[in-house]
Formats: C-alpha cells, structure tokens, sequence
C-alpha cells in the first residue's frame, strides 16, 4: 500500500445524498479516512433536487467536480486527497480489492437491502407493516451469502491481508446494516470471523465519526 499523503488543506466535500444511505456513509467514511472537510446535504434520491440522473445518491462536489457513483467517488478522494493510501500499490492485491467492492455492490448489497434492510427500515422509520413473508423468503440467500463470506475470510483472511483498504469502507456498512436488524444480529452473531472484523472496522475513527443515529 502506498504512504498516506494527505492533501485536504483546501479541500471541501459536499456529500448530497439521503442520512441513513450506505452509499452515503461510504463517501464519508473515505472522506474522515483522508482528512478531508465534509457536509452532507440531506436529499433523498427521488428529490428534484437530486441531480444524479438515473437518481441514485450521493452526488457529490469536490475540487470544482460533480462526481456520482460511489466507487469513482471514493477512489477520486483517495488518489487525489491521500496518496491512495486505501488503495494497494501491488496489481494483484488490488484486484482483490475490487474483487470485493464489486461483490459488495452487485450481489450482497442487493441482495441484504432489498431482502432484510429496506423491510425494517420502513417499517421503524416509515411505520409501514413489517413485510415478514419478503424477509423470510430472502433470509436463506443471505444466510449462504454471509456463509460464503464468513467462509472466505476464515480461509486465507480474503481481502483483510491488505490492511484497511477500499474494500473494507464498502463492505462495512452494508454489513453493519444487516446487523441492525433482529435476523441479521441472530446471523452474524454466529460467524465469527465477520463479527470480528465487524469490531475491528469499529475501533477506527472513521467508522465511530459516521455512525448512523439509528445505531445503538
């Protein structure tokens, strides 16, 4: 991995995006990890406001850019702000980093907000009635999906060699927001290696200045 080289003096970042967002969370996360200034502008997706056009968030500015897209995001706040310190030097072992990155957004993201996440949230936040039949047809593809991770971890560490990189700032939220939820506390709790690591992503700094107001 390459040294950590900050360069925030002047810069100012802008995060318009919705506050309980994974995606969200990710931008911050980057950004507490770089050093860098950061306001987040409540704007749910669906908002005239939002101008991301396919109306996803966040959206951001920085350095006179309008960047969208989390992983452009993220990794134009490393490189340009951090000497791309979460990001390993060596090929290989970044190609493991987006390995999970992309593992994280195409198939567990998917998978755990739709399945588990989404349901309780609108049904704490929103006071809609629990959709507990989605919830239990989904619960046995996010059980292989956390056995497949937990299994990859405890084998050769997968991405956790590399140290805290990218692939760590995606992963966490999506799986701290699986936690959050009575069947996902129940699930983890049995997979040893992700609560591990869970506590470990925990301890930094980034993670505690960030956390949701939904956390306990």
């Amino acid at each position: 991995m390459t040294g950590a080289v900050t360069n925030s003096e002047s810069a100012q970042v802008r995060i318009y995006g919705t506050v309980i967002s994974i995606y969200t969370r990710i931008v911050q996360i980057t950004c507490e990890e770089a050093g860098l200034s950061h306001e987040t502008i409540a704007t749910p997706a669906q908002s005239p406001t939002n101008r991301h056009p396919f109306s996803k968030v966040p959206v951001v500015e920085v350095d006179e850019l309008e960047l969208i897209e989390s992983v452009a995001i993220a990794q134009y706040l490393d490189n340009a702000h951090y000497g791309s310190a979460l990001q390993p030097s060596d090929p290989a072992a970044r190609a493991v980093m987006d390995k999970w990155i992309a593992v994280s957004n195409n198939y567990l993201f998917p998978l755990f907000e739709h399945g588990l996440v989404m349901p309780w949230i609108m049904h704490r936040v929103a006071g809609f009635p629990l959709e507990q039949e989605k919830i239990e047809r989904s619960l046995p593809n996010i059980s292989r999906a956390l056995g497949f991770l937990e299994a990859e971890m405890s084998r050769d560490g997968a991405w956790t060699p590399l140290g805290f990189t990218l692939a760590d700032v995606f992963l966490y939220p999506i799986i701290r927001s699986v936690q959050l939820t009575p069947q996902g506390e129940v699930g983890i709790a049995q997979c040893d290696t992700i609560a591990a690591w869970l506590t470990s992503c925990e301890n930094r700094p980034s993670i505690a200045a960030t956390r949701w107001e939904s956390e306990p």
